[in-house]
Formats: C-alpha cells, sequence, structure tokens
C-alpha cells in the first residue's frame, strides 16, 4: 500500500519532475509532457510504460496494475490500485514511467539497465 502523498513525493523526486493539474485529477510532468496522473479519489494512478514494462508489471497481479481499458491502455497507460500495490513496486513502476517519458539525457541518470 502507497498514500497518495507519498506517490506525490515520489513522482516529484526525479530531476525537472513538476505537478499540474489534469482535469480532475493531479499529473506528474517531465517537460511539460505526462509519465503520471493521480486520482485520489479513485485510489489509483496511471502510468506511461514502455510495452515492455507494461507487459511485466501487469504479471504481478491483474487486478492491482493493469492497462487502462481503452485504447490509452494499448499506447502503455497503465492503472495501479494505491491501497493494494506493495510499496517497493512504486518506486520502480515510477521510474520506468519517467525514463519513458523524459528527455533522453535526464532519463538515462534514472534508467536501470537489464543484467
Amino acid at each position: 500500500m502507497i498514500t497518495p502523498e507519498k506517490f506525490r513525493n515520489l513522482a516529484l523526486s526525479f530531476e525537472g519532475a513538476e505537478e499540474a493539474p489534469h482535469f480532475e485529477k493531479t499529473s506528474f510532468r517531465i517537460a511539460k509532457k505526462i509519465f503520471a496522473t493521480l486520482n485520489e479519489k479513485e485510489d489509483r494512478a496511471t502510468l506511461k510504460l514502455s510495452a515492455i514494462d507494461q507487459s511485466v508489471f501487469c504479471s504481478f497481479n491483474a487486478s492491482i496494475i493493469f492497462p487502462v481499458p481503452t485504447a490509452w491502455g494499448k499506447q502503455g497507460w497503465t492503472h495501479i490500485i494505491l491501497s493494494l500495490i506493495p510499496e517497493e513496486m512504486v518506486e520502480d513502476i515510477l521510474t520506468c514511467s519517467f525514463c519513458e517519458v523524459a528527455p533522453k539525457k535526464i532519463g538515462d541518470k534514472y534508467r536501470i539497465e537489464p543484467i
């Protein structure tokens, strides 16, 4: 489980990350591009992932991490349920989302290379 405040703090810990409104949600952006949104009312965050990262994270538990059930999901947008996701996974999924959207020079500072 992760609180909305902890999610916000993690999202804003990346270099250049900014918080801005996005309809009825809060968005987190790098270079004006959204890498995550926070919907506190629905206990959910939505993150932009590559197809591979989306597949890997969703394989953990499809009731906790799952593609957005529209065409947005096919573009990598993925929901996580804040009250159910293990806190240790949130940093990893946020890092992948940030790196997917960030300019290469900034994203490379956080990118985790496979072993």
